[in-house]
C-alpha cells in the first residue's frame, strides 16, 4: 500500500531501487511516528477536524500498536512502503474509514520530519548518557592516578613531566567540549516541525503549539520553509556533534595504543582483553583500540558524507534525504558502542610505577631546573643557556621532582571545576 497511490503501481525495480533498505531503517522511527500521530490527531480533534467518539477509537489503537512496537512484534508488512503507511494501514484495518483521517493536515514530509526529530532527540541524549559513564570513569582514573608521573611529549619527543592524573583529566575536559557540541545538535533536533506538511503549511487552522507541547519540543520551526529546510541540517549536526566524540576518541585508542607498545610500556591490560599471533606467542596486541580508532576515524566522515548528499538540493523535499538514514542512524550505533568500549577497557586499565627512574626521561626535567634557576634570582635566558650547555657537555643532573601549583597542572588538576563544566552542559540534555 502506498499513501500516494492513485491506482497505479510503479514498476518493480524502480520500487526496489527507491524504497531501497528503507523498511528496515524505518522500523527504528515505528515508535516515534505513532508518538507524532498521537500528538496530531489530539489537536485534529482539538480544531474540530476529528470527533471526540473518533479520537477514543483512535488512540486505543495507536497505544496498541505502540505496545507492539515495544515488544518487537511490529513489521512493516511486504507491499507496505514504510513507517507511516503501515500504521495508517493497521488503523484502517482495524477501525475503517476513521483511520484514514489521521492524515489531514500534513505530508509524509512532514510526519518523517517530526519521526527522525524525535528520534535523533533520543539518539543524542544516549550517547550524551554514555558521554558521561566515561568522563566518569576518566575523573574517577585522574584522582586515582594524579601523583604517577609520566613523560609528556611534543613531536614525540621527550619533552617534560606528565602525570596520569593530567592525561586521563584531559580527556576528561575534552568530553566536556564534545558535550557543547551535542548540545547544539540536540536544540536543532529539539524543533517541531509538525504542521509544515509538504513544506507550506496547510489551509487547516492547525494548532501548532499544542503539538510541540504534546511532543516536548523546546520549541517550534515557525516557517515552514524552514522546517522542511530543516531536513540534512538536523543530520549533519548530529554528525558534527558525532565527530566531535570520535576525534576525542580516537586520540585516546590512539595514546593507548601507543603506551601499550613496549617500547613504552605505560599501560597495559589483562590478557584477555588483548589479542594474540597465529605466529608470535608473545604478542598481546591492542586491537580494540586499533578498531576503535578505525571506527573514530571513519565517524568523523559521517558529517562530510551528509554534506555532500545534501549540497545545492533545491528547496523542498527531495527524494535525496531519504538516503540520510543510511549514513546517519548505523553512526549513532557505532558510535555508541566506542564510547561503551572505552568505558569498559578503563575499567581494566593497569598502570605503570615509576617510570620516571629510568635515565631515559632524566631530560623531562630540564625546564624544571631552568625554572628554578630562574626562581633564585637568574635572568630566564641565562638560566636557560646554562642548563642547555650541561645538556650537550652530558653534565645535567636532573633533580626529579616538579612543583607545578596552578590551575589545571600536575599538582592542581582542578576536577571539580571539570565537573561542574561537564555538567552544566549535560544537565541541559538530559533534563
Amino acid at each position: 500500500m502506498k499513501l500516494w497511490s492513485k491506482g497505479l503501481e510503479p514498476d518493480k525495480m524502480i520500487e526496489e531501487f527507491t524504497v531501497g533498505n528503507d523498511r528496515e531503517l524505518d522500523l527504528r522511527l515505528a515508535r516515534y511516528d505513532v508518538e507524532g500521530s498521537m500528538a496530531h490527531i489530539r489537536m485534529l480533534e482539538s480544531i474540530g477536524l476529528l470527533a471526540k467518539d473518533e479520537l477514543d477509537v483512535l488512540l486505543p489503537a495507536l497505544e496498541e500498536i505502540a505496545a507492539m512496537i515495544e515488544r518487537g512484534d511490529f513489521t512493516i508488512e511486504p507491499g507496505i512502503e514504510d513507517v507511516h503507511s503501515q500504521v495508517e494501514f493497521m488503523l484502517t484495518a482495524r477501525l475503517g474509514d476513521v483511520g484514514k483521517k489521521i492524515h489531514s493536515g500534513r505530508s509524509r514530509n512532514d510526519q518523517v520530519l517530526v519521526d527522525l526529530k524525535l528520534f535523533t532527540r533520543d539518539e543524542l541524549r544516549s550517547l550524551a548518557a554514555e558521554t558521561e559513564a566515561l568522563f566518569k570513569r576518566l575523573q574517577a582514573l585522574s584522582e586515582e592516578h594524579k601523583d604517577k608521573l609520566m613523560p609528556g611529549y611534543t613531536h614525540l619527543q621527550v619533552a617534560m613531566p606528565s602525570s596520569f592524573g593530567l592525561w586521563f583529566g584531559a580527556y576528561a575536559e575534552s568530553l566536556a567540549d564534545d558535550m557543547q557540541m551535542l548540545l547544539a545538535a540536540y536544540n536543532i533536533a529539539n524543533q517541531n516541525p509538525l504542521g509544515s506538511a509538504a513544506g507550506y503549511g496547510s489551509s487547516f487552522p492547525l494548532d501548532r503549539e499544542m503539538t510541540t507541547r504534546l511532543l516536548g519540543f523546546r520549541d517550534l520551526h515557525y516557517n515552514v520553509v524552514a522546517a522542511q529546510m530543516s531536513r540534512g541540517k538536523t543530520e549533519r549536526a548530529a554528525a558534527m556533534a558525532i565527530s566531535a566524540l570520535a576525534s576525542t576518541l580516537g586520540h585516546l585508542a590512539m595514546d593507548s595504543c601507543m603506551w601499550m607498545c613496549q617500547n613504552f610500556g605505560f599501560i597495559s591490560f589483562p590478557d584477555e582483553l588483548t589479542t594474540g599471533s597465529s605466529i608470535m606467542p608473545h604478542k598481546k596486541n591492542p586491537d580494540v583500540f586499533e578498531i576503535m580508532r578505525g571506527k573514530c576515524n571513519r565517524l568523523q566522515s559521517v558529517q562530510n558524507e551528509i554534506a555532500l548528499l545534501t549540497a545545492n538540493l533545491p528547496l523542498g523535499y527531495n527524494r535525496d534525504l531519504q538516503l540520510l538514514k543510511d549514513i546517519l542512524f548505523p553512526a549513532f550505533n557505532e558510535m555508541r558502542q566506542c564510547l561503551r568500549m572505552a568505558d569498559f577497557m578503563l575499567q581494566h586499565i593497569r598502570i605503570k610505577d615509576g617510570i620516571l627512574d629510568s635515565s631515559t626521561y632524566d631530560y623531562l626535567f630540564t625546564v624544571e631546573e631552568v625554572n628554578r634557576l630562574t626562581l633564585s634570582g637568574m635572568p630566564f635566558r641565562e638560566a636557560y643557556r646554562k642548563v642547555g650547555l650541561e645538556v650537550a657537555d652530558g653534565e645535567f643532573k636532573p633533580v626529579k621532582s616538579v612543583h607545578h601549583t596552578h590551575a589545571g597542572s600536575i599538582g592542581n588538576l582542578c576536577n571539580d571545576r571539570v565537573a561542574k563544566k561537564f555538567y552544566s552542559i549535560y544537565d541541559l540534555i538530559a533534563r
